[in-house]
């Protein structure tokens, strides 16, 4: 026997770079999901299986040992050791597991793919030994994974996968979950450009720093829209939510986050009946967002690939981290 956990990935509907300085970031759980498998090892290694991406080893004493693809892919799965060994730490548990990682969210692009894959290994880690985690406990323990790949990340990608629904954040009151009782679609379009949140960031400062007065308005106006877009997104009106999208993605663009590609998408995403479109995340690359009436859902998401990129509807989740014992051959079926 052996465990199956997965828990949701994430988008930013509003307040990406804003959040920094003040203003909420309102971000939803999607319905593409990361899945981890877990099982026990008689030796204390730290075993993962991520061939899905091309590569997989162990962790011995935290120095990584590569059995397929270079040595230089332990960065990648640093995040997945530290989530393992702390919820083992924080069990008083000794001993190894093996992980098998598969995912279904695209990696670097914004949606939470390290966030949702650290909170799978939590949740299928802590039921491998019987401990009953409250999702508060699991939230914590992925977010020392989370660390390893950001640095010092806010603590809402590892929440939002751990308990699902919509969030929004502020640096000053913290996270607050709300209710929806609206499935509502979007349509993601991905560039495949993956970018460095950590570097977008750095940018944005630096040019807050050149131009204070002038940023500071910007700033100003894109927390407000995030302020209107979690009232629009409560509310269920899919028309303001639209408008509210256009305009955050215009200052967006004025503070340099957006790319050639990112405009193409969403402007192709508008001509083709989209109520609204914007990046999604820290921007130079990842994602973008549309949201549309049921109707033209299909030429949005056609539109999109005509220019050479991946779209897939999504849909908001309440499910959270969810985990469950299954046999070992079945795995995955």
């Amino acid at each position: 026997m052996q465990v199956e956990a997965t828990a949701p990935g994430k988008m930013i509907l509003f307040g990406e770079h804003s959040v920094v300085y003040r203003g909420p970031a309102v971000v939803l759980a999607i319905d593409r999901r990361a899945r981890v498998y877990v099982s026990r090892r008689d030796d204390r290694k730290v075993y993962v299986d991520a061939d899905n991406l091309g590569f997989s080893g162990y962790f011995e004493d935290d120095v990584y040992h590569a059995v397929r693809g270079k040595v230089w892919r332990g960065r990648n799965l640093a995040a997945l050791n530290v989530a393992a060994k702390k919820t083992m730490d924080h069990l008083g548990v000794e001993s190894g597991v093996n992980l098998k990682v598969r995912s279904m969210i695209p990696i670097a692009v914004g949606l939470g793919s390290s966030a949702a894959i650290c909170v799978a290994t939590v949740g299928a880690v802590e039921r491998l030994f019987d401990a009953d985690l409250s999702k508060e406990e699991i939230s914590r323990l992925a977010f020392e994974g989370e660390t390893i790949i950001h640095g010092k990340p806010s603590g809402v990608d590892n929440t939002v996968s751990t308990f699902g629904g919509v969030l929004s954040y502020e640096r000053d009151s913290g996270i607050k979950h709300h209710k929806l009782d609206l499935s509502m679609p979007f349509i993601i379009g991905n560039t495949w450009k993956k970018r460095s949140t950590r570097k977008m960031v750095e940018s944005v400062a630096a040019l807050k720093e050149r131009n204070p007065a002038l940023m500071d308005s910007i700033i100003d106006a894109m927390g407000g829209i995030a302020g209107e877009g979690l009232d629009a997104l409560l509310a269920k009106d899919i028309h303001r939510i639209g408008d509210l999208m256009n305009m955050n993605h215009g200052l967006l663009s004025a503070i340099g986050v957006s790319t050639m590609k990112l405009e193409a998408l969403v402007y192709t995403a508008r001509q083709n009946g989209a109520l609204g479109a914007k990046l999604t995340g820290a921007g130079g690359g990842g994602c973008m967002i549309a949201v549309a009436e049921e109707e033209k859902m299909s030429a949005v998401e056609k539109a999109i690939r005509r220019r050479k990129s991946e779209s897939y509807r999504v849909q908001l989740t309440d499910r959270g981290v969810e985990s469950r014992w299954i046999e070992e051959e079945n795995a995955d079926t």
